[in-house]
């Protein structure tokens, strides 16, 4: 069975950092274009960032570009988002998820490319 295991979430301060971590397993993970997005309480769920598989390429939400950063570790089938410079607007439930479907990049909130996903984890933003 395919199972991404995200986990890092938490509770952070304004203008602090979080690290999420999301493991996979029962796929080939270095052929999947990889992606996290994120649900605030009332609100849809977005897409905030992707990394393909082919080149390493990444895209980002412009809400998070520049304080977000995505990485894979395909040896440990394991992908990144290192947060920065957190805001109460960053708060939500983060999803990874993972496309058998695509390799290169993902742009914007296409949940519909993505085939696998994790179960989310809550960040919360405090001031």
């Amino acid at each position: 069975d395919v199972q991404l295991q995200a986990s890092g979430g938490g509770l952070a301060q304004v203008g602090g950092s979080l690290s999420l971590s999301c493991a996979a397993s029962g796929l080939s993970f270095d052929d999947h274009a990889i992606g996290w997005f994120r649900q605030a309480p009332g609100k849809e769920r977005e897409g905030v960032s992707c990394i393909s598989s082919s080149d390493g390429s990444t895209y980002y939400a412009d809400s998070v570009a520049g304080r977000f950063t995505i990485s894979r570790d395909n040896a440990k089938n394991t992908m990144y988002l290192q947060m920065s410079s957190l805001t109460p607007e960053d708060t939500g439930v983060y999803y990874c998820a993972s496309s058998r479907t695509y390799s290169g990049i993902i742009s914007g909130s296409v949940q519909g490319a993505y085939n696998y996903w994790g179960q989310g984890t809550l960040v919360t933003v405090s001031s």
